[in-house]
């Protein structure tokens, strides 16, 4: 938190002088633990009262100049340090997903679904360009049938022998793919 703090108060500043009078953050109902909704805090990068499809592929109007950057960079994803304090995610995991792409009749969403989500984990470096993935005819497709069933395989990997050592390796896998 200490070395977010700067980075999400440089964020606003600049949202700010980018003409962005909206709310800093946005809450997204994500599954969590259990199967539990969460509450999950991100910076806002899209526009005030921007509406559309749940898929965001790149270059969509709806994301603000400083949106942009703040998505390429992951600094959006910041916010989420809150749910880590709360007990909520952990700094890795799966990715805690919109409840409207589970199926809790398949197993793989069920053991996925049962741990603790994190801001990062093996989908979220595998898929850290999911956007540019998404730029197909119907998006909402490919992400149900190719790219969430894929997350999933991964998530479930690593759950299957999730340890110390594999979490500090996501960690510095994450670390390589911004910087």
């Amino acid at each position: 938190m200490v070395v977010a703090l700067p980075i999400l108060a440089v964020a606003a500043v600049a949202t700010r002088l980018g003409g962005d009078r909206g709310p800093l953050l946005y809450r997204a109902t994500r599954v969590g633990e259990g199967g539990r909704p969460i509450v999950v805090y991100k910076l806002r990068t899209m526009a005030v009262a921007a509406t559309g499809p749940a898929i965001t592929r790149s270059g969509d109007p709806r994301i603000t100049p400083i949106g942009r950057f703040l998505r390429r960079s992951k600094i959006d994803e910041l916010p989420q340090l809150i749910n880590v304090v709360r007990g909520q995610m952990s700094l890795v995991g799966p990715r805690p997903e919109d409840p409207m792409y589970l199926d809790w009749d398949d197993p793989l969403h069920r053991f996925v679904f049962a741990a603790r989500p994190g801001i990062t984990g093996p989908s979220q470096i595998a898929f850290r360009h999911e956007e540019r993935l998404l730029e197909v005819a119907d998006p909402e497709h490919l992400y149900r049938t190719e790219i969430l069933p894929a997350k999933l395989a991964l998530d479930a990997d690593y759950l299957s022998r999730r340890s110390i050592g594999s979490d500090i390796r996501i960690l510095a896998a994450t670390l390589r793919a911004i910087f």
